[in-house]
């Protein structure tokens, strides 16, 4: 099969894809080498035996960034260049959203994620995040921004803004941002720190950080409470958080981030938890020779900082989207979290026990897609969007 044809299948199997990584030996035992360069910070994983296919519903997508399903089957996306679609079941493109507020569509920034309301059912509000313009004496400038609307009738109403990360900056990169409801119906927000580093310790502003508002934008009073910091701040040291999801089971949320030349991670957050970027990365500078005396802060987070679930070294994966698999289609994969990446092409699969990584995979590597985002649809099956302008279903 030629990759990339639209509205076509392949059968895979998982365990030709899979990848065993070890961080003592950098690796070793891998039959991918790309993955072998990706070594993580717990022992050796293999594959789960999984048997696959993907289907590509619509390759005709804008720069696609964020998904998320109606109660009937259908999708909303957002396209990066500012518009949000609605997908039939099929994948097919039955309309387009508009009075969405204006993007700065340059660079990593534009239209982002969307997530559907925890009561939509009888209160049908759609969230969404983006790079929003500055005006007055921010012309010039962006930050990411998070706004709601109601869905009416196929169209969007009331819409307004909930909230503005401070400051708007220049630059056009690290806007973050993924979208995650509590169990308690609040919002978590992930922001990146706009490539500035430093501000993701200044607990005065809120680039760099998660935080956790009310549906209304307003902040709940049971936030962390970190002294000196902003109230809606949740945790920090954060560099450019892009997927996000709450663990099954739990009122725990989990992030993914990219670091710089390597150290992207896995991190499950907790309340008033400090991430330590830029103080602690195990990865390195641009421009650094990569190696273990080029991490920042010596590579190792505790006890100062949160170390991370899981890493990837020496080289960058780019880690986007984020999910806890709990469909029946695929019994091996429950429990296990998924994320797609951008420079690796690829989507991992993250196997847990408890909170620590016990083994990691590898898949869909042959496709070179850069994987934006990844999600579970009502039937169990998988749903990936590529930057590239692809909808894909990994189906049994």
């Amino acid at each position: 099969m030629i990759p990339g044809l639209p509205t076509t299948a392949r059968r895979i199997r998982a365990s030709i894809l899979a990848s065993a990584f070890l961080s003592a030996c950098g690796g070793c035992g891998s039959s991918d080498p790309a993955a072998a360069a990706s070594g993580g910070p717990t022992g050796p994983s293999g594959p789960s035996g999984a048997t696959f296919r993907v289907v590509t519903l619509n390759a005709s997508l804008s720069s696609p960034w964020g998904l998320a399903f109606l109660p009937d089957g259908r999708m909303l996306a957002t396209q990066k260049g500012g518009t949000m679609v609605i997908l039939g079941a099929d994948g097919g493109v039955q309309a387009t959203l508009t009075g969405l507020p204006p993007v700065v569509a340059d660079g990593q920034g534009g239209l982002l994620d969307v997530a559907l309301d925890p009561d939509f059912a009888t209160d049908p509000w759609v969230y969404w995040t983006y790079s929003e313009p500055g005006t007055g004496a921010e012309a010039g400038m962006a930050g990411t921004a998070v706004a709601r609307g109601k869905f009416v009738a196929g169209e969007l109403q009331e819409i307004s803004v909930l909230y503005r990360q401070v400051p708007k900056v220049g630059g056009a990169g690290h806007f973050g941002s993924r979208l995650a409801f509590r169990g308690d119906k609040t919002l978590f927000v992930t922001l990146g720190e706009r490539q500035k580093g430093a501000p993701a310790q200044d607990l005065q502003g809120t680039l760099g950080k998660v935080i956790r508002i009310r549906r209304d934008g307003t902040i709940p009073t049971d936030n962390p409470g970190i002294p000196g910091a902003r109230p809606e701040i949740w945790s920090y040291g954060h560099r450019n958080p892009q997927g996000a999801a709450m663990r099954p089971g739990t009122d725990e949320l989990w992030v993914n981030e990219h670091g710089p030349q390597g150290g992207d991670e896995l991190n499950r957050i907790v309340p008033g938890g400090n991430y330590g970027w830029p103080l602690a990365s195990y990865g390195c500078n641009y421009g650094d020779p990569v190696g273990d005396a080029c991490r920042l802060g010596g590579g190792t987070h505790a006890p100062a900082y949160v170390e991370p679930v899981s890493y990837w070294v020496p080289t960058s994966i780019a880690p986007a989207g984020l999910l806890f698999y709990t469909g029946s289609p695929f019994p091996q994969w429950q429990g296990n979290a998924f994320q797609g990446a951008l420079a690796g092409k690829a989507l991992w699969r993250v196997e847990l026990r408890g909170n620590a990584e016990v083994a990691r995979e590898r898949l869909l590597g042959d496709l070179g897609e850069r994987i934006r985002d990844v999600r579970q649809g009502p039937d169990g099956f998988l749903y990936l969007i590529t930057d590239s302008g692809k909808l894909l279903q990994v189906r049994n």
